[in-house]
């Protein structure tokens, strides 16, 4: 055989797993565009449920609910956005299905055994977190929000004695910057839940380990920090909210790696390639050093 048939043999194969990536590409795609229009049927519907977390603020204040266009085509990006968010929403299931068939025949048995409950879990870790956004941590940020109008009770100008009339501070807000803000936050948070996930797949390939994340525990806090402090807005209770969920979830993330190391080493052991005697030796001569 000639190296040019050598050279076709071996790209034939890498030819076949171009197009089938193709093929589940083209799937994905078809699957959202279906899912956004069938969203944009919808759109209006979607919006208002949206704004609940901001219309329960107001209401809470004896105002209405209201949302104002400022451009004549705002309404319709509204629309578009909320097609494209709840479109990628609903043909996420399928486009997981789609990366898992591709993947799955180049695995083995016992990694797809591994592998196939993050899938499960990376999606409905992201909807605790997106539902933990939309239903606790949004009607706070939107609660702190609205403290800064300035209205009588009854929705009167406020007489200010240094001001030369009466002042009335009430919100009026943009439809497309509720929704953008709503969104980062459903985003951010559902993000943040996948932490656990993350940390427990990489912990399975080795990557980290128990003892190792719970020495640079320290930095985390600090980390968790200054994203509590991006992404919520500046009100104390709502980054103290998210700072305790996202430090919990790393604190899970400890325990499910130790979990993971556990079993791991109970199989190297079953399978006699785990020496209790040398991991003696080795913690003896750890010791050692450390007194030293």
């Amino acid at each position: 055989m000639s190296k040019t048939d050598e050279i076709e043999d071996s790209s034939a194969p890498l030819i076949e797993h171009l197009a089938e990536l193709r093929t589940r590409l083209i799937h994905c795609v078809v699957a959202f565009v279906v899912g956004m229009f069938l969203c944009f049927a919808i759109a209006t519907p979607i919006f208002n449920f949206l704004t609940a977390p901001l219309c329960a603020a107001l209401s809470e204040r004896g105002q209405d609910c209201g949302l104002i266009f400022i451009s004549p085509q705002e309404g319709f990006f509204v629309a578009i956005k909320v097609s494209l968010f709840g479109g990628f929403i609903l043909a996420f299931p399928y486009i997981g299905l789609q990366l898992w068939r591709f993947v799955a025949p180049g695995l083995y048995r016992t990694e797809k055994n591994a592998f196939l409950p993050f899938m499960v879990a990376s999606p409905f870790m992201f909807l605790l977190g997106a539902s933990f956004a939309f239903y606790i941590v949004t009607p706070l940020a939107y609660d702190f929000f609205l403290s800064f109008q300035q209205f009588g009770s009854e929705g009167e100008a406020v007489i200010d004695e240094t001001a030369s009339a009466p002042l009335s501070v009430v919100f009026q807000g943009s439809a497309q910057e509720y929704l953008n803000l709503t969104i980062k936050f459903i985003v951010a948070f559902g993000l943040c839940f996948q932490l656990p996930v993350l940390l427990t797949l990489m912990g399975k390939a080795g990557l980290v380990s128990a003892e190792g994340l719970g020495a640079v525990r320290k930095y985390a806090v600090v980390a968790i920090l200054i994203l509590a402090g991006i992404v919520t807005p500046p009100d104390v209770i709502t980054q103290i909210i998210l700072f305790v969920v996202v430090y919990g979830l790393y604190e899970v993330s400890i325990f499910l790696v130790a979990r993971v190391e556990k079993k791991r080493e109970e199989k190297l052991r079953a399978d006699g390639y785990y020496d209790d005697e040398a991991e003696a030796d080795d913690d003896l001569m750890q010791d050692f050093e450390d007194d030293k």
